[in-house]
């Protein structure tokens, strides 16, 4: 599959991992292979329930190399593995993503080119479904469909209670 299609591998990649790291309670984010010289390198972004820890990026290390070890998939031309987790950088395009995210401030780009910035509040498990976010103390209900970009905004200091700021 040396000379297979770049999408080809990438699919054929997820094909071989979904099962066996599935098995290890995670789920595929991405896959990317990128040219870097004669090599090429291989990144895998992994997630989870509750978030990814060293152990579970390094498990799923193990789990990669060995099920590729065993595989064609990747051809001859060799190639560098990193395994990551999924990061906040990545937009949230799935229901699982807003599940994980539940409570955590969020700026979604609309089909209708307008901008909100909201917490989490609730998901549907169902693609054609939707999120609720609190959108400066009123709930906004926002379809998926209606979503152009969706990205988790970093917090530095989140204000919980109110009436401890102003003690």
């Amino acid at each position: 599959m040396n000379s297979a299609h770049p999408d080809a591998i990438v699919s054929g990649v997820e094909d071989e991992l979904a099962g066996p790291l599935h098995a290890l309670g995670l789920d595929i984010e991405a896959v990317e292979i990128t040219p870097a010289g004669k090599r090429r390198i291989l990144r895998v972004a992994v997630d989870k329930d509750g978030g990814v820890t060293l152990d579970d990026v390094a498990d799923a290390t193990r789990e990669v190399n060995r099920v590729l070890d065993d595989s064609e998939v990747m051809g001859e031309q060799p190639y560098t593995l990193e395994v990551t987790s999924r990061g906040v950088d990545r937009p949230l395009t799935l229901p699982r993503h807003w599940r994980r995210n539940t409570g955590r401030l969020v700026k979604v780009a609309l089909t209708d080119g307008n901008t909100l910035t909201g917490r989490v509040t609730g998901y549907d498990e169902e693609p054609g479904g939707g999120v609720t976010l609190d959108v400066s103390g009123a709930a906004r209900r926002v379809g998926y469909a209606e979503m152009k970009k969706a990205l988790v905004q970093i917090e530095f200091k989140r204000s919980t209670d109110k009436s401890a700021e102003d003690e």
